[in-house]
Protein backbone atom coordinates (compact mmCIF):
# COMPACT_ATOMS: atom_id res chain seq x y z
CA UNK A 1 0.00 0.00 0.00
CA UNK A 2 1.03 3.12 -0.99
CA UNK A 3 -0.24 6.59 0.57
CA UNK A 4 0.92 9.25 -1.72
CA UNK A 5 -0.72 13.06 -3.40
CA UNK A 6 -2.93 12.44 -6.48
CA UNK A 7 -1.39 13.53 -9.31
CA UNK A 8 -4.04 14.65 -12.61
CA UNK A 9 -4.03 10.88 -14.02
CA UNK A 10 -5.56 9.57 -10.76
CA UNK A 11 -8.37 11.65 -11.13
CA UNK A 12 -11.03 8.94 -13.01
CA UNK A 13 -9.95 6.77 -10.17
CA UNK A 14 -11.26 9.60 -7.86
CA UNK A 15 -14.26 9.98 -8.86
CA UNK A 16 -16.19 6.68 -7.89
CA UNK A 17 -14.74 6.89 -5.03
CA UNK A 18 -16.12 11.03 -3.96
CA UNK A 19 -19.46 9.49 -5.80
CA UNK A 20 -19.77 7.16 -3.42
CA UNK A 21 -19.54 9.81 -0.70
CA UNK A 22 -22.31 11.85 -2.72
CA UNK A 23 -24.76 9.05 -2.78
CA UNK A 24 -24.11 8.69 1.18
CA UNK A 25 -24.94 12.12 1.54
CA UNK A 26 -28.50 12.20 -0.56
CA UNK A 27 -27.15 16.11 -1.42
CA UNK A 28 -30.85 16.35 -3.50
CA UNK A 29 -29.31 19.07 -5.52
CA UNK A 30 -27.65 16.06 -7.24
CA UNK A 31 -30.06 13.28 -7.19
CA UNK A 32 -31.04 14.39 -11.30
CA UNK A 33 -28.13 14.74 -12.33
CA UNK A 34 -26.83 11.18 -14.29
CA UNK A 35 -24.08 9.63 -12.90
CA UNK A 36 -21.69 9.58 -15.94
CA UNK A 37 -22.19 13.45 -15.69
CA UNK A 38 -21.14 13.64 -12.04
CA UNK A 39 -18.61 11.47 -12.97
CA UNK A 40 -17.19 13.89 -15.48
CA UNK A 41 -17.63 17.11 -13.33
CA UNK A 42 -16.21 15.39 -10.27
CA UNK A 43 -12.88 13.87 -12.72
CA UNK A 44 -12.25 17.53 -13.83
CA UNK A 45 -12.49 18.86 -10.43
CA UNK A 46 -9.80 16.34 -9.23
CA UNK A 47 -7.30 17.35 -12.54
CA UNK A 48 -7.11 20.91 -11.33
CA UNK A 49 -4.46 22.11 -9.19
CA UNK A 50 -6.37 23.92 -6.61
CA UNK A 51 -8.00 20.45 -6.10
CA UNK A 52 -4.81 18.17 -5.77
CA UNK A 53 -1.60 20.56 -4.95
CA UNK A 54 -2.82 24.22 -4.39
CA UNK A 55 -5.19 25.47 -2.17
CA UNK A 56 -6.27 21.84 -1.08
CA UNK A 57 -4.37 18.97 -1.08
CA UNK A 58 -5.63 15.41 -2.14
CA UNK A 59 -3.86 11.93 -0.80
CA UNK A 60 -4.50 8.48 -2.73
CA UNK A 61 -4.13 5.35 -1.15
CA UNK A 62 -3.07 3.01 -4.31
CA UNK A 63 -2.69 -0.81 -4.26
CA UNK A 64 -1.16 -2.67 -7.35
CA UNK A 65 -1.25 0.60 -9.03
CA UNK A 66 -5.34 1.09 -8.77
CA UNK A 67 -6.16 4.02 -6.37
CA UNK A 68 -8.35 2.44 -3.71
CA UNK A 69 -8.74 5.27 -1.13
CA UNK A 70 -8.62 8.74 -0.99
CA UNK A 71 -8.12 11.76 1.16
CA UNK A 72 -9.42 15.29 0.26
CA UNK A 73 -8.74 18.32 2.37
CA UNK A 74 -7.48 21.88 2.94
CA UNK A 75 -7.06 25.31 5.34
CA UNK A 76 -10.94 26.38 6.09
CA UNK A 77 -9.85 29.62 5.12
CA UNK A 78 -9.78 28.31 1.97
CA UNK A 79 -13.15 26.53 1.55
CA UNK A 80 -14.77 29.14 -0.91
CA UNK A 81 -11.90 29.46 -3.03
CA UNK A 82 -11.63 25.66 -3.37
CA UNK A 83 -15.67 25.48 -3.54
CA UNK A 84 -16.14 27.63 -6.50
CA UNK A 85 -14.10 25.07 -8.93
CA UNK A 86 -16.69 22.29 -9.07
CA UNK A 87 -19.05 25.28 -8.60
CA UNK A 88 -17.60 26.62 -12.09
CA UNK A 89 -17.32 22.91 -13.62
CA UNK A 90 -20.95 22.25 -13.00
CA UNK A 91 -22.02 25.64 -14.41
CA UNK A 92 -20.59 24.84 -17.69
CA UNK A 93 -22.38 21.48 -17.54
CA UNK A 94 -25.83 21.10 -19.42
CA UNK A 95 -26.18 17.87 -16.43
CA UNK A 96 -26.72 20.65 -14.30
CA UNK A 97 -30.04 22.89 -14.20
CA UNK A 98 -28.02 25.40 -11.61
CA UNK A 99 -24.89 25.13 -11.20
CA UNK A 100 -23.46 22.82 -7.72
CA UNK A 101 -22.67 25.15 -4.67
CA UNK A 102 -21.95 23.69 -1.01
CA UNK A 103 -22.53 25.29 1.92
CA UNK A 104 -19.74 26.30 4.66
CA UNK A 105 -18.72 22.97 6.72
CA UNK A 106 -15.41 24.44 7.97
CA UNK A 107 -14.54 25.94 11.48
CA UNK A 108 -12.55 28.46 12.04
CA UNK A 109 -8.65 28.10 12.37
CA UNK A 110 -8.94 24.20 11.07
CA UNK A 111 -7.56 22.19 8.52
CA UNK A 112 -10.47 20.81 7.15
CA UNK A 113 -10.35 16.61 5.98
CA UNK A 114 -13.42 17.43 3.14
CA UNK A 115 -13.42 13.94 2.42
CA UNK A 116 -12.53 10.90 3.02
CA UNK A 117 -13.48 6.86 0.94
CA UNK A 118 -12.42 3.95 0.32
CA UNK A 119 -13.13 1.41 -2.11
CA UNK A 120 -15.95 -1.02 -1.06
CA UNK A 121 -13.53 -3.87 -1.91
CA UNK A 122 -11.21 -3.01 -0.16
CA UNK A 123 -12.99 -1.24 3.16
CA UNK A 124 -12.01 -3.14 6.65
CA UNK A 125 -8.03 -3.35 5.72
CA UNK A 126 -6.94 -0.71 7.51
CA UNK A 127 -6.56 1.79 4.26
CA UNK A 128 -8.59 4.84 6.01
CA UNK A 129 -6.67 4.95 9.33
CA UNK A 130 -3.52 4.73 6.56
CA UNK A 131 -4.73 7.73 4.98
CA UNK A 132 -5.87 9.47 8.49
CA UNK A 133 -2.17 8.84 9.67
CA UNK A 134 -0.91 10.56 6.62
CA UNK A 135 -3.32 14.33 7.37
CA UNK A 136 -1.16 15.62 10.08
CA UNK A 137 1.82 16.19 7.87
CA UNK A 138 -0.19 18.05 5.01
CA UNK A 139 -1.77 20.58 7.53
CA UNK A 140 1.10 21.46 9.32
CA UNK A 141 2.58 22.25 5.80
CA UNK A 142 -0.41 24.16 5.88
CA UNK A 143 0.48 25.65 8.96
CA UNK A 144 -2.52 24.39 10.65
CA UNK A 145 -2.85 23.02 14.00
CA UNK A 146 -6.06 21.73 14.19
CA UNK A 147 -7.43 18.83 11.38
CA UNK A 148 -11.46 19.24 11.69
CA UNK A 149 -14.10 16.82 10.04
CA UNK A 150 -17.79 16.30 9.45
CA UNK A 151 -19.25 12.55 10.56
CA UNK A 152 -22.65 11.82 9.62
CA UNK A 153 -24.61 10.75 13.01
CA UNK A 154 -25.54 7.82 10.71
CA UNK A 155 -22.17 6.49 10.01
CA UNK A 156 -21.17 4.78 13.77
CA UNK A 157 -18.46 2.73 11.89
CA UNK A 158 -16.81 6.27 10.40
CA UNK A 159 -17.09 8.08 14.09
CA UNK A 160 -15.19 4.85 15.82
CA UNK A 161 -12.37 5.34 13.80
CA UNK A 162 -12.20 9.10 14.10
CA UNK A 163 -12.60 8.53 17.83
CA UNK A 164 -9.59 5.66 17.63
CA UNK A 165 -7.28 8.65 15.82
CA UNK A 166 -8.12 10.98 18.50
CA UNK A 167 -10.57 12.86 17.49
CA UNK A 168 -12.72 14.84 19.32
CA UNK A 169 -16.21 15.88 18.81
CA UNK A 170 -16.27 19.52 18.79
CA UNK A 171 -20.31 20.49 17.69
CA UNK A 172 -22.95 19.03 15.70
CA UNK A 173 -23.69 20.77 12.18
CA UNK A 174 -26.38 20.00 9.11
CA UNK A 175 -25.27 19.61 5.94
CA UNK A 176 -28.21 18.87 2.87
CA UNK A 177 -30.81 16.76 4.92
CA UNK A 178 -28.33 15.11 7.27
CA UNK A 179 -27.29 16.34 10.74
CA UNK A 180 -23.38 15.92 11.10
CA UNK A 181 -20.85 15.98 14.50
CA UNK A 182 -17.69 18.33 13.55
CA UNK A 183 -15.04 16.55 15.14
CA UNK A 184 -11.22 17.98 15.19
CA UNK A 185 -7.50 16.74 16.12
CA UNK A 186 -4.89 19.18 17.73
CA UNK A 187 -2.05 18.15 15.75
CA UNK A 188 0.43 21.27 17.03
CA UNK A 189 1.99 23.91 14.96
CA UNK A 190 4.61 23.10 11.92
CA UNK A 191 8.00 23.33 13.43
CA UNK A 192 9.50 26.58 12.05
CA UNK A 193 13.42 26.67 11.02
CA UNK A 194 15.26 30.06 11.70
CA UNK A 195 17.43 31.24 9.27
Amino acid sequence: MIIREAQPADAPQIAPLMNLIYDEMELTDLEDVPEPDLLKAITAAYRTRTYLSGPATTVVAEADGQVVGMAFGYPGEREEAVDDVFTQITAKSAAFDVPFETQSETAKGEWYLDSLAVSPDHQGKGIGHQLLRALPHYARRDNQAVIGLNVDLENPAAMRLYKRMGYEVSGKQMIGDHHYYHMQLEIGQRARVAN
